[in-house]
C-alpha cells in the first residue's frame, strides 16, 4: 500500500516531510506540495490501512497542517486521489481520508477530471531507465478536443490508437490515468553529517595528548561509515585555539578508507608539518563520505599493499622530505633535457589495456623488422648502451681547441677525466626562451592532473640554451659534456655504461 499527503499551501511541505520521515524511511517528494509514502510493514504497528490513514491525518493536525490523505495500491493512484481530495477539502466537503483497496485504482480514478494530469510532476513520466530527453507536458487541450473529460475516458481508449496519434508519451499518460506506476518509489536519501566534535575541559598542547582525542573522535565516525557502507574520501580537522582562532587542515585520501589508526596517523603527520600556534580548546573532525571500495584480488598476481599502508608511508616521507617531493615520476611535454614531474603515488593492480596493446604491437614490430642490420650478429647480441645521468650535473673544467674539447678535469676522484681521444658533437638545443626564468611555466604531463610538481634535473630555470658533446677519454670511459652557452660553464651530465 502507498499513501500520499497533499497540501494547498506549498510552504507546509517541510511539515509533510517531517511527518513522512517519522512514519517510514521510504518516502518521496511528489512535486512542491505532495509527499508519497511506502506503507509496507506498518500494518504491524498501526493495524489495517484505515487506521494508518487516520494516524497520518492526526499527525498532520498536530503539526497544524491541513492535508488531504489518500491510500491506494499504487503510488500514482494515491497521489491523484490526494490532489482531488485536497481540492474537495478546500471547498469544505470531504475531510476524511480516502482508502482504496489494491486492484480498485482504475475504477476509483475513472470519475476524476482529466485536468489532474497537469498537476503531476513531469519526472513521474520517465520510466526505468530514464528517457534521454525531458518528458513532455500532458496534451490536455488535445484530450479536450477528443471529447475526453475524465481519467476513465482516457483509460478506456485503445492503447494502439493512442500510440499512433501521440506516441509513447501518450501511452504513458494513459497508464497514469489508470493509476499505474511508471517507476518505483525512490526514497529520499537523508542528509547525514559524518562529524564528531569535543569541547576540552583544559587546553592541550602537543601531538601526543591530541592523538588520544583524535582516536576518540574517529572511532564513532568509522563505525558510522561502516554501517552506511561508506568510506572517507577526505578528512577535515578544525582546531579551535585559546587565541579564538581556528586552525584548519584538510586531507584528500587516495582511496576510500575508514581505518581509525590510519586516519589518526595521517592527521598527526600532517600536524607535524603544520602545527597549531597555541593551545587547543575544541576539536572537530569531519569526513566526506563516498561509496566504500570493493577489492577483488587475483590468483595470478601479487596484491599491492593496502591504501592505508601506502598513505601512511607517503605521509611519513612527505613529513621528512617536504610536500611535493614524494610521488611518481612523470614525463613532461617539453624538449628540455632533464625535465620531469612528480605526481601523487597511486599504483594500479594492473596496467591499462591500451599499454598492454602498445607493448604487444612493439614486440611484433621488433620481431618482424631487424633494427640493427649487422652482418653476422643479431640485435640481441649487441651490447646495451645506457647513459647514467647525474641527479645534479658535475661542474668540470674543459680545455677547448678549435671549438672542440681536448681535455676534461673534475674535482671528484670517482669521475673520469683526462685527455679526449674522440668526441662527437656539438648537438645544440635551446627553447622556452619566451617564458623567461619562471619554473611554473613548464608544461605538465596532463593539464587535468592535480598536484603535479614540475622540476628540471640540474637546471635552475625553464629556458635553456646549451651544446652537448659525447667524448671518449683516455682512461676508456665515455661521458656526456654539456656547455651552457649563456654562462659559458661546462659540466658532466652523465656517464655511458
Amino acid at each position: 500500500m502507498f499513501a500520499a499527503l497533499c497540501v494547498e499551501d506549498r510552504s507546509s511541505i517541510e511539515a509533510l516531510v517531517a511527518i513522512a520521515r517519522d512514519f517510514t524511511p521510504r518516502w518521496e517528494r511528489r512535486g512542491p506540495s505532495a509527499v508519497a509514502l511506502d506503507l509496507a510493514g506498518l500494518e504491524r504497528l498501526f493495524g489495517h490501512p484505515r487506521a494508518i490513514a487516520d494516524e497520518l491525518r492526526r499527525a498532520a493536525g498536530e503539526q497544524g497542517v491541513r492535508a488531504s490523505v489518500a491510500m491506494a495500491g499504487t503510488c500514482t493512484a494515491a497521489h491523484l486521489l490526494a490532489i482531488c481530495r485536497q481540492r474537495a477539502v478546500g471547498s469544505r466537503r470531504h475531510e476524511h481520508p480516502v482508502v482504496i483497496a489494491p486492484g480498485g485504482e482504475a475504477s476509483a480514478l475513472a470519475p476524476l477530471p482529466i485536468d489532474l494530469l497537469a498537476v503531476l510532476p513531469p519526472r513521474l513520466l520517465a520510466p526505468l531507465p530514464p528517457c534521454p530527453r525531458a518528458p513532455l507536458p500532458p496534451p490536455i487541450s488535445t484530450f479536450h478536443r477528443w471529447g475526453l473529460r475524465t481519467l476513465g475516458a482516457l483509460a478506456a481508449l485503445p492503447a494502439d490508437a493512442v500510440a499512433a496519434r501521440l506516441g509513447a508519451e501518450g501511452v504513458r499518460w494513459q497508464r497514469l490515468a489508470r493509476g499505474e506506476d511508471l517507476r518505483p518509489l525512490t526514497p529520499e536519501a537523508p542528509e547525514e553529517r559524518f562529524e564528531q566534535a569535543i569541547d576540552l575541559d583544559w587546553p592541550i598542547e602537543g601531538l601526543e595528548p591530541l592523538s588520544f582525542v583524535l582516536g576518540r573522535l574517529l572511532e564513532p565516525l568509522a563505525a558510522h561509515l561502516e554501517r552506511r557502507g561508506r568510506g572517507a574520501a577526505a578528512v577535515r580537522l578544525q582546531l579551535q585555539l585559546v587565541t579564538r582562532t581556528v586552525h584548519e587542515r584538510s586531507l584528500q585520501l587516495p582511496a576510500p578508507m575508514r581505518d581509525v589508526r590510519a586516519l589518526r596517523t595521517l592527521l598527526l603527520l600532517d600536524l607535524e608539518s603544520h602545527p597549531p600556534g597555541a593551545g587547543i580548546d575544541r576539536v572537530v573532525v569531519a569526513v566526506d563520505p563516498t561509496p566504500a571500495r570493493v577489492l577483488q584480488f587475483s590468483l595470478l598476481t601479487r596484491p599491492l599493499p593496502s591504501p592505508e599502508r601506502l598513505s601512511m608511508l607517503m605521509a611519513r616521507l612527505s613529513a621528512l622530505m617536504g610536500e611535493g617531493r614524494c610521488g611518481s615520476p612523470a614525463v613532461v611535454d617539453t624538449w628540455q633535457p632533464g625535465a620531469f614531474a612528480v605526481r601523487p603515488f597511486a599504483p594500479r593492480d594492473h596496467e591499462p589495456q591500451s599499454h598492454r596493446d602498445t607493448e604487444k604491437t612493439l614486440n611484433r614490430l621488433c620481431d618482424s623488422v631487424s633494427l640493427w642490420p649487422v652482418a653476422g650478429k643479431e640485435a640481441a647480441d649487441l651490447p646495451a648502451v645506457a647513459l647514467r645521468r647525474f641527479r645534479v650535473p658535475i661542474p668540470a673544467r674543459v680545455r677547448v681547441e678549435g671549438d672542440r674539447p681536448v681535455s676534461v678535469t673534475t674535482y671528484r676522484r670517482e669521475l673520469p677525466g683526462g685527455s679526449v681521444r674522440q668526441c662527437a658533437g656539438p648537438w645544440r638545443t635551446s627553447g622556452a626562451w619566451w617564458l623567461g626564468d619562471s619554473r611554473a611555466q613548464l608544461p605538465t604531463p596532463n593539464s587535468t592532473t592535480p598536484n603535479l610538481e614540475v622540476g628540471v634535473l640540474g637546471v635552475g630555470s625553464s629556458s635553456w640554451d646549451r651544446d652537448e658533446w659525447d667524448v671518449a677519454l683516455g682512461d676508456g670511459s665515455t661521458c656526456r659534456l654539456v656547455r651552457d652557452r649563456a654562462a659559458g660553464a661546462w659540466c658532466v651530465e652523465g656517464i655511458y655504461d
